[in-house]
């Protein structure tokens, strides 16, 4: 099956990928919409239950989610929210240095694409933003997501830029963002 994406600049892309989920649509909205809203306070639940208390809101203002460095994406099926990933600028704005934040998909819809397709639609916004090189963390309790980051194309690494926040037991990864042909 090949999903449809539909982007909020009505560009229209299509995927090949397997798995069984239904036509997708990905939209950039505001870090305050009711969906981002949702996807973050989902995300946050779930990684309550895997962690304990997260504390890494303390380093993030859900602001940094938005215009003019930032975005979040959330993605629907069939018009019911599916998941959704935020990005956010790292270190100083000239740097081109951006981290990936809340990369979340709905318990029902793991293991179907939609992870696979946020990433590529928030590494494909990263590059419209101008990022050269993204960042993200994820923690022991998540072994989903360390075996799906490097399958995708991201690379482990020890250290976050100076000056970012980062938890003690997070494994780290980056990815270069190369510019289209």
């Amino acid at each position: 099956m090949i999903p449809s994406i539909v982007l909020n600049t009505g560009r229209r892309t299509s995927r090949p990928y397997s798995g069984g989920v239904l036509p997708l649509t990905i939209t950039d909205e505001p870090f305050d919409s009711s969906g981002a809203l949702s996807v973050l306070n989902a995300a946050t639940d779930e990684l309550n239950r895997r962690y304990g208390s997260v504390d890494d809101d303390i380093a993030m203002h859900l602001d940094e989610l938005g215009p003019p460095r930032g975005s979040f994406l959330v993605a629907r099926s069939d018009g019911h929210l599916a998941g959704g990933v935020g990005l956010r600028a790292i270190s100083s704005p000239e740097l081109l240095l951006g981290e990936v934040k809340r990369l979340w998909v709905r318990p029902d819809l793991r293991r179907s694409g939609v992870a696979a397709l946020l990433m590529g639609e928030i590494e494909e916004r990263a590059r419209q933003l101008g990022y050269r090189q993204l960042y993200l963390e994820t923690g022991p309790a998540q072994p989903e997501a360390l075996a799906f980051y490097p399958k995708h194309g991201w690379t482990r690494v020890e250290e976050f830029p100076p000056d970012s926040f980062t938890h003690p037991m997070a494994s780290r990864f980056t990815k270069i963002l190369h510019s289209p042909n």
